[in-house]
């Protein structure tokens, strides 16, 4: 098995400044303008770089030009590889002097991770070193290696062999992983090391993550903007966890009447942090509003307040005497600690503003004393709003995909966030580039109901024209927040782009159109190629609840991944669970972006199944190793696969789309063409995203083989629902 090769730059310098994902997508676009002597001159840039989406909107071709002739006089002059990226960072340079400061995201965990100013904050490490220490030090495997010191590189060595980020995921998020899927030893070859490092990338994304443009290669050099970056995330899942209403239903106190839930619900888990801090703050007399966790701390005196409210006891009136704000935040840190709270932050990040301690500190004084009423009316009336456990699933599932997509929002609340139609507009232009006109589109903050249902209608209009099943479904329909709709059809774009994404690899041996058949098919085949005897009759199969038919799946695309000896039977409820489990694990460690959980495999949720069985297809399809479906003489390379730095395997993951084109392109509001020849797989671009496609034609069409499935939506009927319905198709 060949493991993942790195793009070396030989000025350690310039290495620095890109991942390895920008860099195999630069390296494939720069070799793309070579004239047949195999050179590139100066002149030849400007079109490539207007392409690309980090310059196209501000820079047209002259503009580039005239930027690269100050440096590069001779436009007939040859310029290899280096000095291509050296001119990209000297547009991107000044493209940010232009643009001017960019304002912070609205979602702390939409964060960027990957920089080009690479600048690593001392306190932030040292913060989450504090944090590594304290929930990792009895760990069985990392004691050993524990307490870091925070004046060192020590974290970015330990996180070298992948095992400290699976550990802190779960951590996170309890039993996001496997641990038997781990690889832990004192010495990892490289080949366990990828594996470590693709299951805890692919189950990052899992949690809700954003990782575009990290790859397996930054993690084993340690690369510390990435490393720290992607630590910050998941310690911020963790201290976040809890700000919703269905883990903590007191939240529910924070409004003032039954109407406002809904809203309470939409709301981002920081905005739901500001809300709480405010409702105490008010108690408290103190006459600001807090909107920010940077300038509005600045003086400590919000601080002083609320730990005033939520433990008096601890109360010391010469913190709000107190002149210098140094000093302030000194006694409030005190305050802190006399209540058991986590020293995230040091006064002096509470003087700077350091956003991401202070919501950290924030954070953890909601833990420790939320300061809520635990006998509240409204508790009930909260807890009847949360979904069924079947739609809480699929909600969680669809909104980590959209996530994992690399789209300019994020998504706390599948179904508050959707209603406005903007991000179901971002995942379609994504994953069908050229699909949405982005001029009758409205971008929110949207005011004006009658543009929300503009964007929605728009969503629709697509829909349609990609042969979704939309049976009397109009825009309004998702503005309403209609649940089973908005799954329904979420559930629909999502297989459409699985299976678009293997008919684009298929295309390329026998050119046909792939459906759930197929994908039955190819599976039973791969396992009956081993010799084993087991089999599924279709994606509902109850004898799938064992889970033995995906390990065996599993094993016969790749023998070395499945530990037989960690297998159980699969007789017993628990024995089933730790397989699901188990399976979950090995098949991101493989390279597959899936966000089922272990009850979607036991309960046999047929959706679930069908995407783990085309992850799995998918990536068995790009392994450069001869496959009885394809033409003898026709083999994979893992180059063709976009993303492959992201897998400890060479290739990506089914629907680790970023970067993927479907290869359908649109004309105006015409139905989908074609655009690419079937043989064409482009590199991922710097921004995480594909500026060309994998391969044309229509998505089949076929349906999953059950009439009560969830894959036609229609407004038609009702089914107790007092909106619209869902209708199934067979």
């Amino acid at each position: 098995m060949s493991t993942f090769v790195g793009v070396l730059v030989s000025d350690q310098w310039l290495q620095s400044q890109f991942t390895q994902v920008e860099l195999r997508s630069l390296k494939s676009k720069f070799a793309s303008i070579k004239n047949q002597n195999g050179k590139v001159e100066v002149g030849d840039l400007p079109p490539l770089l207007a392409k690309l989406k980090a310059f196209g909107e501000m820079y047209n071709e002259e503009e580039i030009r005239k930027v690269l002739g100050e440096s590069n006089p001779d436009m007939r002059s040859e310029i290899d590889f280096e000095g291509f990226l050296r001119a990209y960072l000297n547009l991107q340079s000044q493209a940010n002097a232009r643009k001017g400061s960019p304002k912070s995201s609205s979602s702390f965990l939409k964060a960027t991770t990957t920089t080009l100013l690479h600048t690593v904050s001392e306190s932030e490490k040292s913060s989450y070193v504090a944090h590594i220490n304290s929930y990792l030090r009895d760990d069985p495997f990392l004691k050993h290696f524990l307490p870091i010191d925070p004046a060192s590189n020590a974290l970015f060595d330990l996180a070298r062999d992948g095992v400290l980020l699976c550990k802190l995921i779960n951590v996170a998020v309890p039993g996001t992983i496997d641990e038997r899927a781990i690889n832990m030893k004192r010495v990892l070859n490289p080949w366990e090391r990828n594996e470590n490092h693709t299951l805890g990338l692919n189950s990052a994304k899992a949690i809700g993550c954003t990782v575009v443009n990290i790859g397996t290669q930054d993690l084993v050099e340690g690369r510390p903007h990435l490393v720290l970056g992607l630590i910050s995330q998941i310690i911020k899942i963790q201290l976040l966890a809890d700000l919703n209403l269905r883990k903590t239903p007191q939240l529910v106190e924070l409004v003032e009447d039954n109407n406002d839930v809904e809203e309470l619900m939409g709301l981002a888990p920081e905005k739901v942090l500001l809300k709480w801090m405010n409702f105490h703050l008010k108690k408290a007399g103190y006459k600001k509003t807090v909107s920010n966790f940077s300038s509005d701390l600045k003086d400590g005196e919000a601080y002083a307040y609320l730990l005033n409210v939520l433990a008096p006891e601890h109360c010391s009136p010469a913190t709000l005497d107190a002149k210098d704000p140094v000093q302030r935040a000194n006694l409030v840190l005190d305050h802190a600690e006399r209540m058991d709270c986590k020293r995230y932050l040091t006064p002096k990040d509470i003087v700077e503003g350091s956003t991401n301690l202070n919501l950290a500190f924030v954070a953890q004084i909601f833990h420790q004393r939320n300061g809520l009423s635990t006998d509240n009316k409204k508790i009930s009336f909260a807890e009847m709003m949360t979904d069924d456990e079947q739609m809480s699933r699929e909600e969680r599932c669809f909104r980590l995909w959209i996530n994992s997509l690399g789209i300019t929002s994020y998504v706390n609340n599948l179904f508050e966030d959707v209603r406005n139609g903007w991000v179901l507009l971002e995942v379609l232009d994504k994953i069908f580039p050229g699909s949405v006109n982005w001029k009758q589109a409205t971008k929110p903050p949207i005011k004006m109901p009658f543009r929300k249902v503009e964007n929605c209608n728009q969503v629709i209009k697509i829909g349609k024209q990609l042969k979704l099943s939309l049976v009397n479904v109009a825009g309004n329909d998702f503005v309403q927040g209609n649940k089973k709709l908005i799954l329904a059809f979420l559930w629909q774009l999502m297989r459409c782009n699985i299976l678009q994404l293997l008919k684009n690899l298929r295309s390329r041996f026998q050119g046909k159109e792939i459906s759930d058949a197929d994908i039955l098919k190819w599976a039973n085949k791969k396992v009956k190629s081993t010799g084993r005897s087991s089999q599924m009759e279709s994606f509902k199969d109850k004898s799938l609840s064992s889970g033995l038919f995906f390990l065996e799946l599993l094993s016969a695309v790749e023998p070395r991944v499945v530990n037989w000896n960690l297998v159980t039977k699969g007789e017993s409820d628990d024995e089933k669970k730790l397989n699901a489990t188990y399976i979950i694990s090995v098949a991101r460690k493989l390279g597959c972006s899936i966000f089922l959980l272990p009850e979607d495999i036991t309960e046999v949720n047929q959706k679930m199944i069908l995407t783990l069985t085309a992850s799995i297809m998918y990536w068995s399809l790009q392994q450069p190793v001869e496959d009885s479906d394809s033409s003898p003489s026709t083999t994979r390379t893992p180059d063709a696969s976009p993303g492959s730095s992201t897998n400890g395997y060479p290739s990506p993951s089914i629907i680790d789309s970023p970067g993927v084109s479907s290869g359908l392109t649109f004309n105006g509001s015409s139905s989908p063409v074609a655009t690419a020849s079937p043989g064409e797989s482009p590199a991922p671009s710097v921004n995480g995203e594909d500026d060309s496609s994998l391969g044309g034609g229509e998505v089949s069409n076929s349906t999953i083989d059950d009439a009560a499935s969830d894959s036609t939506v229609s407004s038609s009927q009702v089914e107790n629902e007092d909106t619209h319905p869902l209708v199934a198709e067979e």
